[in-house]
Order: structure tokens, then C-alpha cells, then sequence
């Protein structure tokens, strides 16, 4: 079986550390925690560190924070993707005392949304040698640094000032510069600017990096931990300070999600899109149109050449009735909408297919006329079954399959044949793929996080995704545990 997270350099680790879950966060719904009344700390030295998944980039947002801390939010770092600096690199700020200090962006674009990064970022003003005094790590690499200016020696930060503010996805006094995307296992240390080692390591056999547990780490008097596993409470503190929990701005139990650093669930993937009228939402999980006019599409972050998989999308009342979901090629340069009939991929290299919602047809090569199709609407649930070993794919809709399909039956009926044209193993990764009509919005469940809350919460046989219908026997989540597993 093999499984291919797109692009993806720290995807998945082998080892006996688990974290368990992250936070989505989405700067339209203006998501983020925050922390006032702060201890005192440590001015001077102090280190964060969290892993983050971005979903949505080059969306023309000026900044999206990862922390900010002070009274007006003048310290932390971002990724910035504008008109002046169009490239998604990481931006730090520190401010000394009350003055606010840009210091500079990081050497590097960091656009990948179907990886997990590891963010480390180590202040230490007591250093003699200035560039020292703030240093950035990625994936427990030290990253080059253009600097704009540098700390004064042994000045004062607005980390660790009695009674200040910190934010986590956001930035403190202006809620327009929120992250897109998750965040998992935050640490702040107080008095100590340490190395990405006390928070990671490389895994030994396939060099990835990958988390270490944290729970014995020295947080100093400020310092705390985030895990994000109470559902009851996403902003409570694991460990640490006395400072309470972090106040939660539009964040419940609905955004605690499974897709994290050691088992990294398929997204829609922001980089694939048609053009910018079709964004990316809610951790990667709906897609909406701006504006425009037309066909627009967009492909998911992992793709298979074998195995079989499933997931599920949500018809959104009557945004969904121009909506086309289906599987392509992930190396073709689709094309949404073709004179005599809609496509997920280039039919020069094979033929895609998927299901049309308004009529609940299929296509492949053709439209498939006939019984037993899906018609749907509104609030419906499609299954989603590739069975990529033997060349079929399967549809259903509310818990039953269409044209009494079976799944589970190798060479049953199915709702559709991969291309005959390729051969198996294919070629191409096969990656779920969806074209939306302007102003049409559709949501997808991979099984890590989705904007339809499942009633179920159904699980694959390994225990992975939270579904609203169980998975054919066989067929799993789009997840790296499951490839780890089965690869």
C-alpha cells in the first residue's frame, strides 16, 4: 500500500511519542486564545515553541500570527504574505520595553499545507553577540535571518512583563491577524532560550522530525504548556504558571481536532487551486467561492496508488447544487469545465471521475444514465470509498451506497472504474479532487477535523477519524498512521 502526503517533509514519524490533538483556528470566524494578567517572568530570555499546519496561504492577508504578547501585541512572530512581501516568510517583532522593533523575516517560504512544522523561537538579550539574541528554528533547523535590527543588549522584552497579555493564533489588540490553520503542543519557557532539542529530535530511521514529550521540561516562573486535550476547556493550561487558563474567542470543543504532528490527516490543499476565487476553510476542510465567475477546483493534500480509502463531504443546502466531487490525477492540470461535461483531471492523461450533486450522476468519460444514482440535497452526507487495489470507486449518500454497490466485495458492482488507460500501479497519485461552481460552498470529512460536526464520530478499523457513517471494512482514513501501518 502506499500513501503520498503532497510536498510534505515532516508528515509522519515513527516513535513512541503521541500527541494526541491540536486546535484548529480560522481568522474569518476571528478564532484565537488569549491570556491577560500575566506572572511575572523573565524579560530577558525566554523560548516558544508549538507545531503548526497551515490550511490556507497566499490569501492576500497581511499577517497570520502564531503568538503575540504585551498590550498591543507588538511582540511575536507571523507568516506575511502581502503586496510588499508576497511569499509567506516568517516575520519576527520584539518590542523593547514600550518600543516597538521589527527585527526581521526569515530566509525561506514556508507554503506547505500538507505538512507539520515545528516552530522554535529563542530570545536571549544577555547575549554578547547581537545576531545571537533572537534565533528562529524550523523542523530543528536554525533558520537564516535578514535582519532589520537587532536587540539592544540585556533590554527588556514584552514577554514575561507582570500583567501583560498573550495571544496564541491571533495578535493581542487587533483580531483581523489570525492564524489559518492548527496548532498543537505550545510552550513557553521562562528563562531559558533553549534549542529545538528539548522539543524534538530526528527520527532514526527516516530522519523526520518528529515531537518529544515536554512534560518534565523546566517552564521557569511564566512559562506553560498547551496540549490541547480537554474538550471541556481548549484554553486550559496542561502545565506551568498559576496564571489560569487562556480565555477562549470563538474556540469550543468543535475545533479540537485529531490531525496532528505524529498522525497528519489529508486537507484540501490551498496550493492546488484553479485560481484565487476558490478558497480553502475551517482547517481545510470546506471549500467556498469568492466572487468570480465559473468553474473552480481544487485537490486534496494526499493521494494513493493503492489501498483503499474513504472519506465523506456534506451537501451544503442549495450551495452545494453545482458541486462536483471526485478523485484525479494529482499530476494533471485539471480543468473544471470542459464543453460536453465537467472534469476533476485532464482526460489527455485519464479519464477522472466523480459525482455531480445536483442530479446525483456520475461521470466517467461519460455520464452514467441509468438507476441507482444519488441524487441529493440539503445536509446530505456522501461516502466516498477508492478502492485503488483493483480499480474501483464507490458512492454513497446517508449511509447507504449507491446502485447497491458493496465495497467490501472486490469486483462487486461499483459506481464507477478507474481509467483503464493507466495501469496498476498507477501512475499517478490518485487524490480526492472537487470543482465548485461559482458562489457554491461543499464541506469534506478526511477523518482529523471537519466543519460538519459528525453525529457518530465513526472510526476506521485502526481507530482513526471521526466519521459520521463507519467505513467499509477495509477502508481507511487519509491519515499517516494508517500509512506507517500499512506501508
Amino acid at each position: 500500500m502506499s500513501l503520498l502526503a503532497l510536498a510534505g517533509t515532516n508528515s509522519a514519524a515513527s516513535g513512541s511519542y503521541d500527541v494526541d490533538y491540536s486546535l484548529k483556528f480560522e481568522t474569518d470566524n476571528t478564532e484565537y486564545l488569549m491570556a491577560e494578567g500575566r506572572p511575572a517572568g523573565t524579560q530577558t530570555t525566554w523560548t516558544w515553541s508549538c507545531w503548526l499546519k497551515r490550511t490556507e496561504v497566499n490569501n492576500g492577508a497581511v499577517a497570520q500570527y502564531i503568538f503575540s504578547a504585551g498590550s498591543d501585541g507588538k511582540t511575536g512572530i507571523y507568516f506575511r504574505d502581502d503586496a510588499s512581501y508576497p511569499d509567506d516568510r516568517i516575520f519576527i517583532y520584539v518590542d523593547e520595553g514600550n518600543t516597538l522593533k521589527w527585527i526581521g523575516q526569515v530566509n525561506q517560504s514556508f507554503r506547505d499545507t500538507s505538512a507539520w512544522y515545528h516552530i522554535v523561537f529563542a530570545v536571549d538579550s544577555t547575549d554578547g553577540t547581537a545576531a545571537d539574541r533572537t534565533k528562529i528554528y524550523v523542523n530543528g533547523v536554525q533558520q537564516t535571518i535578514t535582519f532589520n535590527a537587532t536587540l539592544n543588549q540585556n533590554v527588556s522584552t514584552r514577554v514575561g512583563d507582570s500583567g501583560g497579555k498573550f495571544s496564541i493564533g491571533g495578535k493581542v489588540a487587533n483580531t483581523g491577524y489570525g492564524f489559518n490553520g492548527y496548532i498543537a503542543e505550545c510552550v513557553l519557557v521562562d528563562g531559558s532560550a533553549l534549542t529545538p532539542t528539548s522539543f524534538g529530535e530526528f527520527d532514526n530511521d527516516s530522519n523526520i522530525w518528529k515531537p518529544k514529550d515536554v512534560s518534565s521540561l523546566s517552564l521557569g516562573t511564566a512559562g506553560f504548556h498547551m496540549n490541547f486535550d480537554d474538550s471541556s476547556n481548549v484554553g486550559a493550561v496542561k502545565t506551568g504558571t498559576s496564571q489560569g487558563n487562556f480565555d477562549k474567542y470563538n474556540l469550543s470543543a468543535a475545533d479540537q481536532a485529531t490531525d496532528t504532528p505524529t498522525n497528519n490527516f489529508c486537507t484540501l490543499n490551498n496550493n492546488s487551486r484553479t485560481n484565487g476565487n476558490i478558497r480553502n476553510q475551517e482547517g481545510g476542510s470546506k471549500v467556498t467561492t469568492d466572487g468570480g465567475s465559473g468553474w473552480c477546483s481544487m485537490n486534496a493534500t494526499m493521494g494513493a496508488k493503492s489501498g483503499k480509502w474513504y472519506w465523506e463531504a456534506e451537501h451544503m443546502s442549495s450551495d452545494s447544487d453545482n458541486v462536483f466531487w471526485g478523485v484525479a490525477a494529482v499530476d494533471d492540470p485539471y480543468i473544471p469545465h470542459r464543453a460536453g461535461g465537467y472534469y476533476l483531471g485532464n482526460v489527455a492523461a485519464w479519464t477522472s471521475m466523480g459525482l455531480y450533486s445536483y442530479n446525483g450522476q456520475v461521470y466517467n468519460g461519460t455520464w452514467q444514465n441509468g438507476t441507482g444514482h444519488l441524487a441529493n440535497s440539503s445536509n446530505d452526507v456522501i461516502m466516498f470509498a477508492l478502492d485503488a487495489d483493483n480499480g474501483y470507486f464507490y458512492f454513497g449518500k446517508n449511509g447507504t451506497w449507491g446502485n447497491s454497490s458493496d465495497p467490501t466485495t472486490t469486483g462487486g458492482t461499483a459506481a464507477a472504474t478507474l481509467s483503464t488507460t493507466q495501469t496498476n500501479p498507477w501512475t499517478d497519485f490518485i487524490v480526492p479532487s472537487v470543482s465548485v461552481f461559482q458562489g457554491m460552498k461543499t464541506t469534506f470529512n478526511f477523518g482529523g477535523y471537519t466543519a460538519h460536526t459528525p453525529s457518530s464520530a465513526a472510526s476506521d478499523e485502526n481507530g482513526y477519524g471521526a466519521f459520521e457513517y463507519t467505513p467499509p471494512s477495509g477502508y481507511y482514513a487519509l491519515c499517516t498512521k494508517n500509512l506507517e501501518e500499512f506501508g
